[in-house]
């Protein structure tokens, strides 16, 4: 029965008439569906066609039940929600599923439907009338793993145009439940640099988006954190430590970046091999792969940002031992914090008092009224770029 509706809800047509108020399709549906719509007060009305169905409800933070209309129509409006970018799920007779009318964006772990709640007068992270450039995967093989692996590359506009041009490079990683993709499709990064390139406030680089959870040897187990399953929602608070059972997190990475990435990289592309041209920034567990690599092989990296990341302890006590020469070594270390967060995780902001405390030169930056979620590493990354390669 249960496989029968869903069937019955992939297949129905959403087709609604027109809609006698001030909301809009939310631009991550899918192209054609008037649900969800967002209101101009940031309410949010769902709807969808399951008359079979004996109880749905939305899942966006927290769980709202839906309404049954006589043509078997279930909608509900949301209170107005918090800007930037969500997943949610319906929960039909108990199962969750994806939306139909949704993009599905890879996230906690699995293909999620996701919406994007427009933050008015903001648009750097919008697609504008300026030079582009492209995201291109590729594919190469490591060494360390055995295996061949995907990342992507965003080369910056002009790219193909000046082929006498080389560029600095910016590795950026996702976090716990995403991967390569995250950065591009969630966090629109390629736009945040089309834009900061285009006003001249970031310098032309390529960046590259890999993903650490899939690097593993023969016989390695991946990470699994509990509670971060499906359905744990964007809003939650970050984590600023490591799980229990943390193992050896992060080293074989570091492996493959260093072995297999770094070298494909800048002789596949026109890369500056220095590492005055290299930075490494990473969200959330890719903050602690970034913290856990570069503060290791500060020979290799001398630009650093964590955006609120996970804190290997015993690996930032090192930078204690001599902040002098620190301060020589790293052009920019940069964290970052939501201000939802650090009152639920206020791990982060201890981090930059001490830091601040021993006189090691860093950047704080706090984004206003977002916590662990894709609206303020969009933020990070927009503060962050500018600071590189300078």
């Amino acid at each position: 029965m249960k496989k029968a509706l869903l069937l019955s809800i992939l297949a129905c047509g959403l087709c609604w008439g027109q809609v006698a108020d001030d909301s809009q399709p939310a631009s991550t549906n899918i192209v054609g569906q008037e649900y969800p719509r967002v209101h101009s007060d940031l309410r949010v009305t769902f709807r969808l066609s399951a008359p079979d169905a004996q109880k749905v409800q939305v899942r966006l933070g927290k769980v709202y039940d839906m309404e049954k209309g006589a043509d078997g129509v279930w909608s509900v409006t949301l209170p107005p929600q918090v800007v930037g970018f969500h997943y949610y799920y319906l929960i039909v007779d108990g199962v969750q599923v994806d939306d139909p009318a949704s993009e599905t964006f890879y996230g906690v772990g699995r293909e999620s439907s996701g919406i994007e709640i427009p933050e008015q007068g903001v648009d750097y992270y919008s697609v504008n009338d300026v030079p582009h450039g492209e995201v291109r995967s590729t594919r190469y093989f490591s060494k360390i793993t055995g295996q061949w692996r995907r990342c992507f590359v965003y080369t910056p506009p002009g790219y193909d145009a000046n082929r006498k041009a080389r560029y600095p490079v910016l590795y950026l990683l996702p976090g716990y439940g995403e991967d390569d993709r995250g950065w591009f499709t969630q966090g629109r990064a390629d736009l945040i640099l089309d834009n900061l390139i285009a006003a001249k406030k970031a310098k032309p680089m390529l960046m590259v988006t890999d993903n650490q959870f899939s690097a593993l040897k023969p016989g390695e187990q991946p990470l699994i954190l509990r509670g971060r399953g499906p359905g744990s929602g964007g809003r939650g608070p970050g984590g600023g430590g490591p799980p229990p059972n943390f193992g050896n997190y992060g080293a074989t990475f570091t492996e493959v970046m260093l072995t297999d990435l770094i070298p494909m990289i800048e002789s596949t592309y026109r890369a500056i091999p220095r590492r005055d041209a290299r930075a490494m920034a990473g969200l959330s567990m890719g903050g602690m792969q970034t913290f856990l690599t570069t503060l290791a092989h500060l020979d290799k990296f001398a630009y650093i940002g964590g955006f609120s990341p996970g804190l290997p302890q015993a690996k930032i006590e090192e930078i204690y031992k001599d902040p002098a020469a620190f301060n020589k070594q790293v052009k920019v270390l940069f964290i970052g914090t939501g201000t939802v967060e650090r009152d639920a995780n206020p791990n982060i902001l201890r981090l930059h008092e001490a830091l601040e405390k021993a006189g090691i030169k860093h950047v704080y930056f706090e984004s206003p009224g977002t916590a662990h979620e894709w609206l303020t590493w969009r933020r990070d990354l927009n503060d962050f770029a500018p600071r590189l390669f300078r």
